[in-house]
């Protein structure tokens, strides 16, 4: 009996770890949630993949130099739902991206809103493509 018991603790304590550690992920924890920036810039590489799509791409800083800049989308399901393709974004596309920086990372950011290199803002849910 007691072993049953301590069994089960021990079962939910590893589900309650795992449980957590999956909500951290989907958190904003890694980014500057409460300062939003935009740029625009030329699409180097477009990763259609999961968990989460990247948009890699370069912004002429304030100086006139060359900054490599990356940007967390969300997954391709969800994109692809919302009418994306591997092919949405392609190398030389300009585009305008805003979002929260990293925390940990200089030029890495996540999406809020992207303006694709037809100057119109892309979809980034089903919903916002209804």
């Amino acid at each position: 009996m007691v072993k049953k018991l301590i069994t089960s603790l021990a079962a939910l304590v590893v589900v309650l770890t795992l449980a957590g550690a999956a909500f951290a992920h989907h958190g904003g924890a890694g980014y500057d949630m409460n300062n939003t920036v935009t740029v625009k810039g030329t699409v180097t590489d477009f990763e259609f993949v999961n968990p989460h799509s990247q948009i890699y791409f370069e912004v002429k800083n304030d100086k006139g130099e060359t900054e490599k800049w990356a940007a967390e989308i969300t997954a391709p399901s969800k994109l692809a739902r919302a009418g994306w393709t591997k092919h949405t974004l392609n190398p030389g596309d300009q585009i305008t991206v805003t979002g929260n920086l990293a925390k940990s990372a200089a030029h890495t950011m996540t999406v809020r809103k992207l303006i694709g290199p037809d100057g119109q803002a892309l979809p980034l849910s089903e919903a916002a493509g209804e």
